[in-house]
């Protein structure tokens, strides 16, 4: 494949739109997702498969979880309010790159 060179502009938000040739040489479009990876030198750019995660944080946390279920550790019934509240929740559109307004606590 030749080499491709294209530049794009970070938001104030962090956010930058792929150019078009990069994302057709990915083969990715709206919705699709790409990964990234950083080496300490540079970044590379692929095309994320389906059900891909490679955050090791996520990985070892869904790792503990699963021991804990298996053996039955840690495992209890939701609160009665949280449960009603994610029921609620679900039902509402968010747009993830909206800013939280009003204080969280976690």
């Amino acid at each position: 494949m030749s080499r491709i060179h294209e530049v794009a502009t970070i938001t104030s938000k962090g956010q930058i739109t792929l150019p078009k040739p990069i994302r057709q040489a990915l083969g990715v479009d709206a919705g699709g997702k790409v990964a990234f990876d950083f080496n300490g030198k540079a970044i590379m750019v692929t095309r994320a498969e389906p059900g891909e995660h490679t955050d090791p944080a996520i990985a070892r946390f869904l790792a503990v979880l699963e021991r804990d279920l298996a053996g039955g550790k840690n495992v209890t019934a939701l609160p009665a309010a949280l449960a009603k509240s994610l029921q609620q929740a679900k039902k509402r559109r968010v747009e993830i790159s909206e800013e939280i307004a009003g204080d969280v606590s976690l």
